[in-house]
């Protein structure tokens, strides 16, 4: 983790630690302090999708994760809705990245040197590792806690329950917490100091620069540099900054791709994400501010048409988007654009073409041919019906978690009369987004206009029968 492990870390394990629960929750707070409010269907994840994005972030992981030994792994980066900038791992099959991250970090490099700091947690197997020092930790609480108790019952018994002897065994419970204590934030300390090895390490096996790594976490030493004052370097989560950033200078001095530089087209697509995240995520003032009028280049030229948009200037931002697609062609997210533009005011028919342009250059990708399939359903024509059905099948059949996918093709089957497939595809949307009580009520009914046995049938039986999804709550 970049950061705020270190601060979570320490004000939980401030707290009473006498019940064995409590070193457990503190430990995973270390490791995911935000992974639950990720996951909290029921409450909808702060997660956001963009297949710029997240095909760039594809591309920054891919090299590293090949000489990490993790390419087959199938690891995710997901992007979190916060404006921080922080990176973790949670689960051993996603790295999850800040859009404050990315919006922070200026080069390609920057990010990059995070993403690898945080394989270097994945492939030191760090979670798991830290899941046995808790159960290290567990055993020798309960045994302290044993002890304790019974040290304390025996001076109950005794003529004198003030004696020693119960003074000893409260002193054997509350003893060993802080030795406990300082073992796990040693021991998250430790993995911190691994992974930023593990980060360089990986760097130079493909060839690229650890300066971004470097002066990401220079930044970070500078700005903690008050508070860390007068710390207690054996209750930090992190190594001390100072200590911290020096390993780190040297390691990455050490490698002789520091002084490379990004690809300029990398570098580009880069500040073209920054300016699409700015855009949809920042206040129009804002936005200005950072992408003036007088600034002509690509990406505050992106910036301006996508805040038009969102602002109800839709004949301007088509203008725009319309200039963007000259200067670049054969760039999908700008067909995106306008097809999404033209989808949210009100003309789904006219964003077919763009959007079918976009799903062709984007190589079919999933979240866009979700965009395709709501404009097909969008635009009340029925010739359209059975395309929209193909194509949004195909996309929920690689993109299981989107709801959307999932609304756009029930109505797509309610307007073929294909009442049982629609409950089915109502089902699972609601239950995507953690409404367990209308999934269940919709796959009862699928069930119903299934046969027995049928695919359908089983599908909907399964979210009949279905758990709630971690973070959900039981109803």
């Amino acid at each position: 983790m970049i950061k705020n492990r270190s601060m979570l870390l320490h004000l939980a394990l401030r707290k009473n630690l006498s019940k064995l629960t409590a070193i457990a929750t503190a430990a995973a707070l270390a490791v995911a302090p935000v992974a639950a409010r990720a996951e909290e269907a029921s409450k909808g994840p702060p997660v956001l999708r963009d297949t710029e994005a997240e095909q760039l972030l594809r591309d920054y992981t891919r090299p590293i994760l090949r000489v990490a030994g993790l390419e087959k792994q199938n690891i995710q980066i997901v992007i979190i809705n916060d404006k921080a900038f922080n990176a973790f791992v949670a689960d051993g099959r996603r790295i999850f990245v800040n859009y404050g991250a990315l919006m922070q970090s200026e080069t390609p490099n920057q990010i990059i040197g995070v993403l690898a700091h945080e394989t270097g947690h994945l492939a030191g197997g760090h979670l798991a590792k830290m899941r046995e020092q808790v159960a290290r930790a567990q055993t020798q609480m309960i045994i302290a806690m044993l002890l304790g108790a019974s040290a304390m019952v025996a001076a109950a018994r005794s003529s004198n329950p003030n004696s020693g002897l119960a003074n000893a065994g409260a002193a054997a419970i509350a003893g060993p917490q802080e030795m406990i204590q300082r073992t796990l934030i040693s021991y998250v300390r430790a993995q911190e100091e691994n992974a930023d090895r593990a980060g360089v390490k990986f760097l130079t096996a493909t060839g690229q620069s650890a300066r971004g790594m470097y002066e990401t976490f220079k930044r970070f030493s500078d700005d903690s540099l008050f508070s860390a004052h007068g710390a207690d370097p054996y209750v930090q989560s992190h190594p001390m900054p100072a200590e911290r950033v020096a390993a780190l200078e040297e390691l990455a001095h050490s490698s002789p791709f520091w002084d490379k530089k990004d690809d300029p087209a990398l570098q580009m697509r880069h500040d073209m994400m920054r300016a699409k995240i700015s855009a949809f995520m920042e206040r129009q003032d804002t936005v200005y501010r950072r992408y003036p009028l007088s600034n002509t280049s690509l990406p505050s030229r992106y910036a301006h048409a996508i805040t038009t948009y969102l602002h109800g200037d839709l004949r301007n931002a088509l203008t725009q988007i319309d200039g963007l697609i000259q200067v670049q062609p054969n760039n999908p997210y700008f067909y995106e654009l306008r097809g999404q533009a033209l989808l949210e005011g009100g003309k789904p028919t006219e964003a077919i073409a763009p959007l079918r342009k976009a799903v062709q250059l984007s190589n079919n990708a999933p979240l866009i041919e979700m965009l395709l399939g709501q404009a097909l359903v969008g635009a009340d024509n029925k010739a359209y019906t059975e395309e929209a059905i193909g194509i949004l099948k195909a996309a929920v059949g690689r993109e299981t978690e989107a709801p959307l996918g999932y609304t756009e093709l029930a109505m797509a089957y309610s307007r073929k009369g294909d009442l049982a497939d629609a409950d089915l595809a109502s089902a699972q949307a609601a239950y995507l987004r953690g409404d367990n009580k209308t999934a269940r009520d919709l796959a009862s009914r699928a069930k119903t206009r299934f046969a027995i046995g049928t695919p359908g049938w089983v599908k909907a039986d399964d979210i009949v029968t279905a758990k709630p999804m971690p973070g959900q709550k039981k109803e």
